[in-house]
């Protein structure tokens, strides 16, 4: 059975007091939502203590983490330069001990780089399958998940259909890493909102929610009654997370989001 967990993709310094977050967080578990994925920062980091309380007070799981940032900071996992490679790796896997205590699992998208960081597809390629393979070893031995998000191509430079993420976590060839959906890329990347995630099957780990402008659901053209009955369909018992990130506040998109989604499965 799916469960719902509600984005939030602020950072923590974007709120005004770390009391705010805890309040989100009572209201999403008042929404009917089972958990809260969070994007990963140092403000994160260096708050860990407290939002894990907040999590726990609410009666709220923290499925995953995001780990695009990172990107923003610097990180490719495409660069030319081994050492920004290098430090890539090195910031997953650290990632991975707060991933294995928080049983959550780490998403991997942006990280991937852009083609302005790597003009040539098979050398980046080739660059993102040698640093996942070094991730994925350490993931495997501390039982944590790794996804890779299809992110569309005018935000990532690879692997941004399913089938490409596909083939991406077949190379790797780790237990450890595998695909996952988000409707907003795939509106834009593959021809069907539903056949990837019966392509995918038993291996799906993660799914985002999103309205094909990352607005509010239902303002867009994204139909997620097929898409949710087609993740009945393969079974998926994972956790399937409302993303809205443009034009309405967290409460407001936390409350329409699952109030939308219930409404279309009826």
């Amino acid at each position: 059975m799916i469960r719902y967990s509600y984005m939030i993709v602020d950072p923590i310094s974007a709120f005004s007091n770390i009391d705010e977050l805890r309040r989100l967080f009572d209201f999403v578990r008042e929404c009917g939502y089972e958990g809260v994925e969070l994007n990963w920062s140092t403000e994160l980091g260096q708050s860990l203590d407290s939002v894990l309380n907040f999590a726990a007070d609410a009666n709220l799981q923290i499925p995953s983490f995001l780990t695009g940032k990172a990107y923003q900071d610097g990180l490719c996992l495409s660069a030319p330069d081994a050492s920004v490679r290098s430090k890539a790796v090195t910031y997953l896997i650290n990632l991975i001990d707060v991933a294995h205590d928080c049983n959550s699992i780490l998403v991997i998208g942006l990280l991937q780089g852009l083609r302005s960081d790597e003009p040539n597809p098979e050398f980046a390629q080739t660059r993102i399958i040698e640093c996942l393979k070094q991730v994925a070893a350490v993931a495997e031995r501390k039982e944590v998940g790794l996804v890779i998000e299809p992110i569309n191509h005018l935000q990532v430079g690879f692997n941004n259909s399913v089938k490409e993420v596909r083939a991406l976590t077949n190379e790797v060839g780790s237990s450890a890493l595998r695909p996952m959906v988000d409707t907003i890329h795939m509106n834009i990347e593959d021809s069907s909102l539903t056949q990837p995630i019966y392509d995918c099957g038993k291996d799906l780990r993660h799914v985002h929610l999103c309205e094909s402008n990352g607005a509010l659901f239902g303002t867009g053209n994204i139909d997620f009654a097929p898409v949710l009955n087609a993740l009945d369909d393969i079974n998926y018992d994972g956790f399937a997370s409302v993303k809205v990130y443009r034009k309405a506040a967290h409460r407001e998109a936390a409350q329409s989001g699952i109030e939308h989604l219930r409404a279309v499965r009826k």
